[in-house]
């Protein structure tokens, strides 16, 4: 089966989707003190989709980003990328592959906005061009010259989500990319990430508001208590839970 493809439509437009995943996840686990956060913990993460991790606060869904990240190590389960295995345990090799969007977090608070995006292009090596793109994208051109210590929660989830957009790195994943932004911005936000994926881009994404997730994620993982209560696209999770037409909120509260 290996090289095999199969073609299919999303949105509008045809991606291919191949037999080998980008990232795969097996039984991976992890606890703090004895007690479990994330247990048996299995997915995989496909080129050029968005797979949304869904759950409530608590659910284990920055602890799943943390291990898979290499942030903190994991107590159990196998991470392979693109059919290699590597620990789960910290390793460099992740800072090469993936980048991580962590929530809450405003980094280089001293600085001016400006700054951090010119040194964060710097090492990366992106153009001028670039950057002024991923400013525009996220929309933060009224904030420029302010420092990061300054900015709203709303302006401080974009410079991170404008950091996430001038990595290099395959697989991006953002931990609540949409808190802190009003309707009309999670939209705008939502087609920058549906624009990443057209450049081959994966993005795991933590979310806990479910219009939010069912609007740009490609498949859900639904998290409760720290293990999988079902995955796959909406169809998918509909069919399982005989609720055809049921939104992502109908479906998640049926399973968990």
């Amino acid at each position: 089966m290996d090289g095999t493809s199969q073609a299919i439509v999303r949105g509008g437009s045809v991606r291919r989707e191949t037999s080998r995943p980008l990232c795969a996840i097996t039984g991976l686990g992890k606890s703090y003190d004895g007690q479990l956060a994330i247990v048996d913990i299995s997915f995989d993460v496909q080129p050029g989709e968005i797979l949304g991790v869904i759950g409530p606060n608590g659910a284990g869904k920055t602890t799943l980003l943390e291990t898979l990240a290499g942030l903190i190590a994991g107590d159990a389960g196998e991470v392979r990328w693109r059919g290699h295995p590597i620990p789960v345990s910290p390793v460099s090799f992740r800072r090469g592959s993936i980048f991580y969007v962590p929530d809450g977090i405003r980094p280089y608070q001293d600085q001016y906005v400006a700054q951090v995006l010119s040194f964060f292009a710097g090492v990366y090596r992106k153009s001028t061009s670039s950057v002024t793109k991923a400013i525009a994208s996220v929309g933060l051109e009224p904030v420029l010259d302010r420092r990061v210590c300054t900015l709203s929660k709303g302006y401080s989830r974009r410079l991170l989500l404008a950091l996430g957009l001038l990595s290099p790195h395959e697989l991006v994943l953002m931990d609540e990319p949409f808190d802190g932004l009003d309707l009309r911005q999670t939209r705008e936000i939502a087609d920058v990430l549906r624009e990443q994926t057209r450049k081959c881009r994966s993005l795991l994404l933590a979310i806990h508001q479910l219009s939010d997730a069912e609007r740009v994620c490609d498949r859900f993982i639904l998290l409760s208590s720290g293990r999988i209560r079902g995955c796959g696209t909406l169809g998918d999770l509909r069919a399982r839970t005989n609720l055809p037409g049921a939104s992502l909120e109908e479906v998640f509260l049926a399973l968990t």
